[in-house]
């Protein structure tokens, strides 16, 4: 275990998956030089260019790419430099790489990570700031994941390459620069199994990707008040642990789920939903829930600041939570 940041975690994952699989590739958009998030930094030159591909300004020509190589044995990892730029390349991801495995009877598979940068709080504005992975929680045969934190950025990004189905892998661009212990050599953090980042009485904080650092600051700064919270992170969206996250709010009676996409139709809608099918006769008060207001990511930081999820946020949510009864 070493202490590194989340793209030099993201960057050793993707050494280390090529090293071991010839049929790994990088695909995407200034992907050699690595010059905006650095994350396929030093690839071009260790394994070369036919390996480390960069492309046209072109989503859809890039996952098109992608998911033909998939289903010709090939493993790739496309990157798309901002989250916001993926609704350009939905037809092939949506209707082709999530669906022909099922249409063709698993005759072959798509084995394509999709990795995409999303989220605010860097005055990107509204076109590179948001947070769309709820979009894809809704489609069958594509897997979601959201890591928070350098040792499940690797874990997750390993396990995803290796994974037979396409994988969107969202990284939070304020984690990228974030540091943390993380082993050396093979880890893999398997999908669908939440993690309990913090343990606490009194409620339940579910956090989703960047959000779980805001929840354990919540957590941190309730507790000088004598509140006990709990932090979850689910870590995958698809498929997402329900089991755990109920065993939590079974344990502690309360819940608020955190997530930076917008409010309405969020992750945390399905997450609040599932709580209320497994553990409602557990709950003492109703579900909180804190998101991005539903408007679009202001350039201004004091508006941004103001429409994106913070640990005073959550903190509020929880106290309002902690006053209310069913």
């Amino acid at each position: 275990m070493r202490e590194i940041t989340f793209v030099e975690a993201l960057n050793e994952a993707l050494h280390e998956e090529m090293d071991r699989d010839k049929k790994v590739f990088i695909l995407g958009e200034d992907v050699e030089l690595a010059y905006v998030f650095g994350v396929t930094k030093g690839l071009a030159a260790r394994f070369g260019k036919d390996r480390v591909r960069d492309t046209p300004i072109s989503e859809l020509g890039i996952v098109g790419a992608g998911v033909g190589a998939a289903m010709a044995g090939y493993r790739p990892v496309i990157e798309i430099m901002f989250m916001d730029f993926i609704m350009l390349a939905m037809d092939p991801l949506i209707n082709q790489a999530a669906k022909l495995r099922y249409m063709l009877g698993g005759q072959l598979s798509v084995p394509m990570v999709v990795r995409t940068p999303g989220g605010g709080g860097v005055q990107y504005g509204p076109t590179h700031s948001q947070c769309l992975e709820a979009w894809f929680m809704q489609m069958p045969g594509i897997k979601v994941a959201v890591p928070s934190d350098p040792a499940d950025g690797k874990g997750l990004l390993k396990a995803a390459i290796r994974d037979d189905n396409p994988v969107l892998f969202v990284e939070h661009k304020m984690l990228y620069k974030q540091k943390g212990l993380v082993p050396e050599g093979e880890h893999l953090v398997p999908f669908g199994r939440a993690v309990v980042k913090r343990p606490g009485a009194d409620v339940t904080l579910v956090g989703v990707g960047y959000q779980v650092v805001n929840c354990l600051r919540a957590a941190e700064a309730l507790a000088a008040e004598g509140i006990s919270a709990e932090v979850v992170d689910p870590r995958t969206l698809a498929p997402l642990d329900t089991a755990t996250i109920a065993e939590s709010v079974r344990r502690t009676g309360r819940c608020v789920v955190v997530e930076e996409g917008h409010l309405r139709s969020g992750a945390g809608s399905e997450i609040a939903a599932a709580i209320q099918q497994e553990a409602f006769d557990y709950l003492d008060a109703p579900i909180g829930r804190v998101a991005a207001l539903d408007a679009p990511i202001p350039f201004e930081p004091r508006l941004e600041a103001f429409v994106l999820p913070n640990p005073d946020k959550i903190a509020k949510a929880v106290k309002q939570v902690l006053g209310a009864a069913v």
